[in-house]
């Protein structure tokens, strides 16, 4: 082969390579909307088939079962007093992030804009942000019930948790996960009878899309939640959801402290 022939087939090959690399970084640039692997969007409802006794009704106080509390924790959870909580427009305490999807009720998913999905409550009337990256908080702003929440698309394959549970975690499956970490959160309730959680609380969420054969989804919810004041390990659960066909059951309703 000629000197001149090599010299064109290398530069072939250059190109080749270069339209290959520069169209990787333009399919990442994606934005979140678009790249979705699964389609979370419309209404969900609760299907309570765990923890009912405590998430069906409200709880008495010093019913603290299945929360790895603190003694500290314990102390103010037994001053709980929902009259003042009303009183002092603290009702929405125990719909925080760390609580909100484990209130009964129905879930509103949309778009609100490429980047970030908007999560309702009809229990509560509250709205989760779950904002894809590149994102931050603007700077020295409050801290609020729902905290920030930075969002991701995951497989189970390539899944990163936090604490000491994250790998059991990850084993779970699914057509496609959202990863959500919340964090810069009010203190509120874990349990609408007053079990708190700080100010130094982090949540990392897996939100995982099944499909049946006869076309039913459902959409399941594993959630981690960290609280160095008033947990003495990192407390996981599991929500289960089912999508309803439309939004004619959603009804609004504000919090309640009892």
């Amino acid at each position: 082969m000629s000197i001149r022939r090599q010299a064109f087939t290398l530069a072939c090959l250059a190109l080749s390579f270069h339209a290959a690399s520069s169209a990787q970084p333009a399919a990442q640039a994606a934005a979140p909307k678009a790249a979705a692997p699964v389609d979370l969007t419309g209404y969900w409802v609760s299907i309570v088939t765990e923890d009912w006794r405590w998430r069906m009704l409200t709880p008495a106080r010093g019913d603290y079962a299945s929360i790895p509390i603190t003694p500290s924790a314990k102390k103010l959870a037994d001053a709980w007093d929902p009259a003042k909580d009303e009183a002092a427009g603290l009702q929405c305490m125990a719909y925080a992030a760390p609580a909100l999807m484990r209130v009964p009720g129905r879930f509103r998913i949309s778009w609100a804009d490429d980047t970030t999905l908007k999560v309702e409550s009809d229990n509560g009337q509250q709205i989760r942000l779950l904002h894809f990256r590149p994102w931050s908080p603007a700077k020295g702003s409050a801290p609020t019930w729902q905290g920030d929440s930075v969002a991701s698309w995951e497989f189970p394959s390539t899944r990163t948790g936090a604490g000491s549970n994250a790998t059991e975690v990850a084993s779970a499956g699914g057509f496609g996960s959202l990863k959500v970490m919340t964090t810069h959160l009010r203190p509120g309730y874990l349990r609408k009878n007053g079990v708190p959680f700080g100010a130094n609380t982090s949540m990392t969420e897996f939100w995982d899309l099944n499909k049946e054969l006869n076309g039913d989804q459902w959409l399941t919810i594993t959630t981690l939640v960290d609280d160095p004041d008033y947990l003495q390990e990192q407390w996981v659960t599991a929500l289960h959801f089912k999508r309803e066909p439309n939004g004619s059951k959603w009804d609004p309703t504000p919090c309640s402290a009892q």
